[in-house]
Order: structure tokens, then sequence, then C-alpha cells
């Protein structure tokens, strides 16, 4: 007779949606290297198994100033602080020149909950960045924001994505989701928007065709049991998609980074993620999310050797090379990799690299 493990295992392979208990019951009891193992064997059936993607782009930070003061922050800075920057226009221009240089075509553009700036600035920026640059991709703010953005131009939130796609908005990212229970966000990130306005933009936003993705920010004040609420509420998303919309293309969940951080000072139980724990849940992500078709391995914030073996735990994509990043090096992390580094990884790793754009097609210089 099998295992409670492995009759579970079997059941997601199929593609069968687990429940809560179900997902826990594999995260406690199942050896890491079975669940690795059932996680990789889902991703084959996914995605091509000889193939892991990649991408070039450009993380840009708008500006530093931000409200909010998350405790896991610490790039923001408070309104008035005499650190505050504001990207320029000749900024852009070396950044983004930079980028095609190096192969890439797409930016991440975020800030943070800006309270000078309405709508109107968003729209004349990324007005500015097409008229510049045609060929651009505008990977740009997220839920959080958005929800921030249309409060304050006193919009809904469908008029403002609407507003922000006419002025060059191409997709999404899955940015402040930490972890979508409100007793963790009520610690962390106070200011920010709750689960429940997270998830109504991301819905507004699939309902509307949108390209998006997902991520979870883990490792800090939740328990498992809410890890696993955070993933039964990403599927939950995705499952209610419109069939013509890609919804979410990508899920990345990462590591918590301490270093330096009020949640460090504050909370001092909290540890770092060690390898072993990343990859369980990652393994648990892709077992669990059979409705999103690519899992993004981290490299940026567990390194070069833990994302090649994340590639045998449910991973199919490394993410991009970071030409810039600014958000997660304030902690202290500053894994780099270039291009050829990035080739020389998923090659050593035993697959196939392929550069991709942000709704996972061939990039084509």
């Amino acid at each position: 007779m099998k295992s409670s493990v492995s009759f579970l295992l079997d059941k997601t392979i199929d593609g069968e949606f687990l429940n809560g208990e179900e997902l826990l019951h594999l995260y406690h009891q199942a050896p890491l290297g079975v669940l690795m193992n059932a996680a990789h064997r889902l991703r084959q059936t996914l995605n091509n198994p000889k193939i892991v993607t990649w991408m070039i782009d450009r993380n840009i930070n708008i500006s530093n100033r931000c409200f909010c003061g998350c405790k896991f922050c610490n790039f923001h800075e408070k309104p008035g602080s005499p650190k505050i920057y504001e990207t320029t226009k000749e900024e852009y221009r070396k950044k983004i020149d930079e980028l095609f240089r190096f192969g890439g075509n797409q930016i991440l553009l975020q800030g943070g909950l800006d309270p000078k700036w309405d709508i109107g600035f968003y729209e004349t920026l990324f007005r500015f960045l097409k008229q510049e640059f045609p060929q651009l991709k505008v990977h740009a703010l997220g839920p959080a924001e958005i929800f921030f953005i249309a409060k304050k131009s006193r919009l809904s939130i469908e008029k403002t994505l609407q507003r922000l796609i006419d002025a060059g908005l191409d997709s999404l990212p899955g940015a402040g989701a930490e972890i979508l229970v409100d007793r963790v966000r009520k610690l962390v990130s106070p200011n920010k928007c709750t689960a429940d306005q997270w998830i109504e933009v991301m819905r507004i936003a699939h309902r509307m065709g949108m390209l998006t993705s997902a991520t979870m920010m883990f490792g800090h004040l939740e328990t498992i049991e809410e890890r696993i609420e955070h993933l039964l509420r990403i599927r939950e998303v995705q499952a209610q998609k419109p069939e013509s919309s890609p919804g979410f293309k990508a899920f990345i969940p990462w590591p918590f980074q301490k270093n330096g951080t009020v949640l460090e000072q504050e909370y001092s139980q909290i540890k770092k993620v060690i390898p072993s724990e990343y990859l369980r849940l990652l393994s648990i992500s892709r077992l669990a999310l059979v409705n999103i078709q690519n899992i993004q391995a981290s490299w940026l914030t567990v390194g070069r050797e833990v994302g090649q073996v994340a590639l045998y735990a449910g991973a199919n994509d490394l993410g991009s090379i970071m030409i810039e990043e600014n958000v997660v090096s304030s902690t202290g992390t500053r894994f780099t990799m270039t291009k050829e580094q990035m080739i020389q990884t998923i090659v050593e790793a035993g697959f196939e690299p392929l550069q991709r754009n942000q709704d996972y097609t061939i990039y084509d210089q």
C-alpha cells in the first residue's frame, strides 16, 4: 500500500489541486529529496524538460521616497529625508541605453508608496520611456503601488490600470505580496494594502488581460500554515482568471534578507533561511501551483549554487542577470551574475539555456 506522502505526490503530479491540509502534510512529512523529485517530475510535464529560461532586464527605481516604512526594507527613505533621490530623464536614457547594449529589452520599474505623485506622473513617465525607446518593455509598479495610486488619484483600480496601460505599461509584477495573510502584513508592512486588496488588483488585471507574476517573501514572522495559505490564495486567483488571460505567468518565492532591517532589530528570533528550507518551500510551491506554468529560482537571494539545485526542485527559470538591483542589495546580499555566467550556470546544471522575454517567449534581438 502506498504511503500518504506517495499518494499525495501522485495526485499533484497528475495535475490535481491539493488542499491546505494535504500540502501541510507534505511540507512536514515528505523527505526533502522525495519532495524535490516530485516537484521536478511535475516541472518536466509542464515545461520542456531540457530547457531552463533566463532573461536580461534592469531594475530601475523611480525614487527611494516611500511613506510605507516596511520593516523588511532598508531601501526606502521617508518623505523629507536628505537621502531621497529621483531618477532623472538623462539617467533613464543612460541606464536603458546600457540595457540594450547588454542585450535586454525590459526594465522592472518600481519605487514605493510615494505621496508626492498621482497617476499623472506615472503616465508622463511611461510615455516618455516609450517615446524614447519604442522597443522597451515596461514591467512596472505592483498591486500595492496600483492600489495606492488609485486611491490618491481618486480612481477605480480598473481605470488606473487602463490609463497606465494606455501610457505604456506592458505587465504587472507581483511585488508587495510578502505573505498574503493580514496577521503577518500588519507586523511587517502595516501601511501597505491588505491581502484582499493585493489580490483584487490582480483579479482586475487578469480580467483586463494583463500579464502578471506572483511572489512570496518568506522566512520572517509567518508560520508554515500561512505560507501554505499564501500559495492557496495565489492558486485561487489564477484559477479565476479568464481563459484568454495570461494571468500569473510565473511564481517567484524568495527568502527574507534580514541584515540591518528593522525586523531583525525587533525580532531577534528570526533565523536566516537555510538552503534546505528554501528548496522545501520551492518544491511545495511547484506542487501546489499546478495552474502556474513557471517557477523561478531566486539566485539573487540564495546564490548561484543553490539556484542550480533549485532547477531539480521544481524551478524551470533562473530569472534575470539583474544589471541593476538596489532593494535586496541594501541588506548586504550581493550575488551578481553576467550573461556569460548565467549561461554557464545553466549548462553546468545540465540544461539548455534559453533567453526569454517577460511573457516567456524566446528573446529575438
